[in-house]
């Protein structure tokens, strides 16, 4: 039996703002990755948002950022690898007071935005990211770019860690995401990306940009429900998954 997990970035709206179908997209996946405030989202939004994913019955992790609200965490900051280490400290400590608030056990932290890339390709980052779930709680997964440094972090601390492929993002042959300003960053053909993830759960390949398949682990598809068509397209992928007879679960079940 092939497993995976499906998990989409909730939680990010912020007072008056309200950004993504956070209620129609866990419908369909089996992990929340949740702001913590910093990048995205607020006290009130922390906790309506956790309250619905106990309601849908879906794993949470945390989902820390740098502190750039204005730009929603995907802009490069020049941090230490201290001031990474409590930024994410901080940020996981006020997540874990609401999910204990709601009965909810974390099962990962998935860094967000810029500091995801970053730690993807900077050892010392991801230590530090890592150092900091470790030393909060070292039963928690990390959630990583497949063959990423945030991987190679969790092995050097003994962690648990999942490799997260994307549906709809290209890949270089070096296991590395295609920048977004770069042809062939994003898979629009929803057909092909759906292939895409059957391949990788089945044969652990995806082709690269350059036409040259490429192994990459995949315990966690990336999904995004940012609109309608979004939503429909996780709702889809997960149909398609389950006729191939790929079970969607949690990663925490089987990593």
């Amino acid at each position: 039996m092939y497993q995976v997990d499906l998990n989409a970035d909730l939680g990010e709206s912020f007072g008056s703002y309200t950004i993504g179908l956070d209620s129609e997209v866990t419908k369909h996946v089996s992990s929340a990755n949740i702001a913590c405030g910093w990048h995205a989202g607020d006290p009130m939004v922390l906790d309506a948002t956790l309250a619905l994913a106990k309601e849908r019955g879906i794993a949470v992790g945390a989902h820390p950022g740098y502190p750039d609200l204005m730009g929603f965490g995907r802009r490069n900051m020049a941090c230490s690898p201290d001031e990474i280490k409590n930024y994410v400290t901080y940020q996981l400590g006020a997540f874990a007071a609401f999910a204990k608030v709601h009965g909810l056990e974390i099962q990962h932290v998935k860094a967000h935005g810029a500091m995801y890339n970053t730690a993807g390709k900077d050892l010392k980052q991801a230590l530090a990211i890592t150092r900091a779930v470790h030393d909060f709680d070292p039963n928690i997964c990390l959630l990583a770019l497949a063959g990423s440094k945030m991987v190679d972090a969790a092995a050097e601390l003994g962690m648990k860690c999942a490799s997260e492929f994307f549906a709809d993002r290209g890949y270089e042959e070096d296991g590395s995401l295609v920048a977004r300003t770069k042809e062939g960053a994003m898979i629009s053909d929803e057909n092909q990306a759906i292939e895409r993830v059957i391949r990788v759960v089945r044969e652990g390949k995806v082709r690269a940009v350059t036409g040259n398949d490429i192994a990459v682990r995949c315990d966690s598809v990336c999904v995004h429900g940012d609109n309608a068509h979004a939503v429909a397209f996780v709702k889809t992928i997960r149909e398609r998954l389950t006729a191939e007879g790929i079970e969607v679960c949690p990663f925490g079940a089987f990593v």
